[in-house]
């Protein structure tokens, strides 16, 4: 089922199905990647309980072994409405029976969206409903379709950084975290798009290095995303693709190449005492 939010200049389409937004329309104009399954077939999915990729899909809670592809289960999952109004919608996904053979853990995941003007506010609540620790990752994988202009080009295009900082980026071994860095190049806190960008897969940031960063058209159209405090941070598009990047705030991480395969010790997992909440929020404004 779709569901639709609107301000006085957004549009929203979120799907019942992973509680993924579809579409955001800003003064008309598409924003949100229209997942064509032949390149990408996804828009802005949400990642839970794992961000990324564990070694060999395969980890372990108390010397049981499970299995998880990439970024996990949220994404392909029903979500059930529980509130609507014309500028807010809240979905929850609640731990099942065929969730736990996946992942043995109970739980109760709460997403909002909510408009403000130009801004959507996107929130996430975990809930430990059970009385043992529960094991998770979250992160978010928005998906920003370029160009929104249709007279432009992908490589006129550019990530804004905040100019005052120095970022390091980690990179990935077939998906996995190695253990080298490397100095990301601005100009000025810029960074041109172009096809060559990911040839290494995502550009992966730790150590809370972003907490804002601008997608810019030539035309002056774009994103901001306000992410303070997540603790990681991804960039990605398709090897060879210029049609979108995603800029995805995570709380969470995929495994490094010398991960073992316990849960309770991976990196960036998150460990939430029986019946806590984790909350976490980020934005986008689009201009």
């Amino acid at each position: 089922m779709v569901y639709v939010l609107q301000s006085d200049n957004l549009k929203v389409s979120i799907l019942s199905k992973g509680a993924e937004i579809s579409s955001i329309k800003c003064n008309g104009l598409e924003y949100i990647w229209q997942a064509n399954s032949e390149v990408w077939p996804r828009h802005t999915p949400v990642l839970f309980p794992i961000v990324g990729r564990l070694k060999d899909n395969a980890y372990s809670v108390n010397d049981q072994n499970y299995s998880l592809s990439q970024h996990g289960f949220a994404r392909d999952k029903e979500f059930k409405c529980i509130a609507q109004s014309e500028k807010e919608i809240s979905f929850e996904l609640n731990s099942d029976e065929d969730i736990r053979k996946m992942f043995p853990f109970d739980f109760n995941l709460f997403i909002k969206y909510t408009l403000e003007k130009d801004v959507l506010i996107c929130s996430y609540v975990v809930t430990n409903v059970s009385s043992k620790n529960l094991f998770f990752s979250i992160g978010a994988h928005p998906g920003f379709k370029i160009p929104i202009v249709e007279s432009e080009t992908f490589e006129e295009y550019k990530l804004k950084f905040d100019p005052r900082k120095e970022y390091q980026t980690t990179v990935l071994k077939d998906g996995l975290l190695s253990e080298t860095t490397e100095k990301l190049y601005l100009n000025n806190g810029e960074l041109n798009l172009k096809n060559s960008l990911f040839d290494k897969d995502a550009l992966v940031f730790e150590n809370s290095q972003i907490d804002h960063l601008s997608l810019i058209s030539p035309s002056g159209k774009g994103v901001e995303l306000v992410c303070k405090d997540w603790p990681y941070f991804g960039i990605w598009s398709k090897k060879g693709c210029s049609e979108f990047v995603c800029l995805e705030p995570w709380y969470g991480i995929t495994d490094s190449v010398n991960a073992s395969r316990d849960l309770k010790t991976k990196k960036g997992i998150i460990e939430l005492e029986g019946g806590k909440k984790f909350e976490c929020t980020f934005s986008i404004r689009f201009f």
